[in-house]
């Protein structure tokens, strides 16, 4: 599944992110990583999403979002 199928509220693990070269790069140095726990805040209606990774909120647009694959987080 992918981020953007995430819901409001939710924590999922990081398992891979398929994106353009450089958007991969700008996000890994943001701390979008494998293994990374990243938690859904809100949702956009035009897409965008603001999620919350190592204490940092972030938005993020719907194509970066539908590139970051997850999974659920186990608690």
């Amino acid at each position: 599944m992918t981020l953007f199928d995430g819901s409001s509220g939710s924590e999922y693990r990081i398992t891979g992110i398929y994106v353009a070269y450089t958007i991969e790069r700008r996000l890994e140095a943001l701390g979008f990583n494998e293994d990374t726990v990243v938690r859904i805040l809100t949702r956009k209606k035009n897409g965008a999403m603001i999620v919350k990774l190592r204490g940092t909120r972030l938005a993020i647009g719907k194509l970066i979002a539908m590139g970051i694959e997850v999974k659920e987080a186990s608690q």
